[in-house]
């Protein structure tokens, strides 16, 4: 029996939007691939941010992500009123990690994020007390490193002594180590990269689906059709982290293709992902359990891709229109006052969020995704 058989189609219609999306009907900024159009919202969408008082601890890895963001968009914004925002708040953490009370806290990947702005800042004013404090403290992780298995436990103890047992962590945690071997040419911050980047892609990274699982929580989980547990923002964790890793190896650094290899085999898994509206969702394989956008993942995934087209690791013709599809609906999540919405809150696996839903880890990846669509713009590419 067609139990809708005698609904006005216009009905079924409303229907059909109500349950499986809460994009906006309205757009409030314009989709344009224009310059002005893009820095429009961007600027919209950072002093959004910037009005809004942070709520969490100054040096977490949520404000962590957001500060990488912040700084990408400061590159190109033409006012140092958003670099000097950056500076005041790393003033006020001291230019150092998240301390916790526990003094074995230092392994904990998401309490060190943070650094990636330090090490930005110091390359714009050259001061050496910027990085200073979390080259020190890198030193003493080289020293005295965690030596525990990738095994995923949820206790105190069990943080204190992190290795980089959760994907998220790759983001975190060697975008520092990275950048901090650049900036002072000491390939021993590589060689502890590597190491714990490689041990972790072996335990979480599923060669058959060319993605990873967000922990070793989640090697047998399955979604409500029996897909695997793929995290839609976990994967957007690792994607991102790719190429600030890639563009801060030297050309010559022997593992450098083996950054590269994940980096391409996930952009090809992702481009396969994309829904036909330019959206991710919070789980990768089972997006009809979660019909709505994910702006968290889908601003990392514009990221990565746009990145690699404009430094010729991806195919412009293969990738640009999974770019411009994404960037468009991440437009759309954006409210009038600059507010991002659609982000998943705080979390380690898929969950359903809505139009208001927003977190500053988002906005960091919003930001990091328009700058490099800029740059598309201003080569031509787009």
């Amino acid at each position: 029996m067609n139990t809708f058989k005698n609904i006005p189609i216009i009905i079924l219609l409303f229907i059909s939007i109500s349950v499986f999306s809460q994009v906006p009907a309205t757009t409030y900024f314009s989709t344009d691939l224009k310059l002005a159009d893009v820095k429009t919202v961007l600027k919209a969408v950072a002093d959004w941010q910037i009005r809004t008082p942070l709520t969490h601890d100054l040096a977490d890895w949520t404000n962590g992500a957001l500060y990488a963001g912040m700084v990408e968009w400061a590159g190109i914004a033409g006012d140092n009123s958003y670099y000097e925002w950056l500076k005041e708040i790393s003033e006020r953490t001291g230019w150092s990690y998240r301390v916790r009370e526990d003094p074995l806290g230092r392994y904990y990947a998401d309490d060190y994020c943070v650094g990636q702005t330090y090490i930005e800042l110091y390359r714009k004013y050259k001061e050496k007390r910027m990085i200073e404090p979390m080259r020190n403290y890198l030193d003493q992780i080289i020293k005295n490193p965690a030596t525990g298995d990738l095994k995923f436990e949820n206790t105190d103890n069990y943080w204190s002594t992190q290795r980089w047992s959760w994907c998220d962590a790759l983001f975190m945690g060697p975008t520092v180590w990275a950048k901090m071997a650049n900036v002072t040419g000491k390939k021993k911050y590589l060689d502890f990269m590597y190491k714990e980047y490689k041990a972790t892609t072996d335990y979480l990274y599923d060669k058959d689906e060319d993605l990873y699982f967000r922990d070793s929580n989640y090697f047998t989980r399955k979604e409500a059709n029996g897909a695997k547990v793929f995290w839609g923002r976990g994967n957007g964790w690792v994607f991102a982290g790719l190429p600030i890793i890639i563009r801060e190896l030297p050309a010559n650094y022997e593992h450098k293709d083996y950054f590269v290899t994940i980096y391409k085999k996930m952009a090809a898994k992702l481009l396969k992902l994309q829904s036909i509206d330019g959206f991710w969702h919070a789980s990768l394989l089972d997006p009809e359990s979660y019909p709505n956008p994910e702006m968290s993942a889908i601003a990392f995934f514009v990221y990565g891709m746009a990145w690699g087209v404009n430094n010729g690791y991806l195919d412009r013709t293969t990738y640009l229109p999974a770019i411009v599809k994404g960037w468009k609906s991440m437009v759309t999540s954006v409210l009038p006052d600059g507010k991002v919405g659609f982000i998943q809150p705080i979390g380690a696996d898929p969950k359903s969020v809505t139009s208001e839903m927003t977190e500053v880890y988002g906005v960091g990846g919003f930001l990091m995704a328009g700058t490099e669509i800029t740059r598309l713009i201003d080569k031509g590419i787009l």
